[in-house]
C-alpha cells in the first residue's frame, strides 16, 4: 500500500479555489468571462506550482491532490465559500 500524498497547504488552497471557480463557471449563465480567465489563471499557478517538480509528481498525484482539496477540513480563505 502506498503512503498517503502530503500537500503543502497552498497548494490544497489553490485546488479549492480552481474547484469552486469551475463549479461557479458551471452555474453561470452569461458573463463567464471573469470566472473562465480565473480559472486559467488558477490552471498556470497550479501546474507550475514547485510541488510538482519532482519528476512524475502531476502523473502520481493529481488525482489525489483534487481529493485531498476536496476533504480539506480547514478553515476557508478569505472570499471563499465552506466546501
Amino acid at each position: 500500500m502506498r503512503p498517503p500524498f502530503r500537500y503543502p497547504e497552498d497548494l490544497i488552497t489553490l485546488e479549492r479555489a480552481w474547484q469552486q471557480t469551475y463549479a461557479e463557471l458551471a452555474q453561470a449563465g452569461a458573463g463567464t468571462t471573469a470566472l473562465r480567465r480565473r480559472l486559467i489563471a488558477l490552471s498556470g499557478t497550479l501546474c507550475t506550482h514547485p510541488y510538482w517538480a519532482a519528476p512524475a509528481a502531476w502523473r502520481a498525484g493529481s488525482v489525489e491532490l483534487r481529493r485531498a482539496a476536496r476533504t480539506h477540513t480547514s478553515a476557508p480563505a478569505d472570499g471563499e465559500a465552506a466546501a
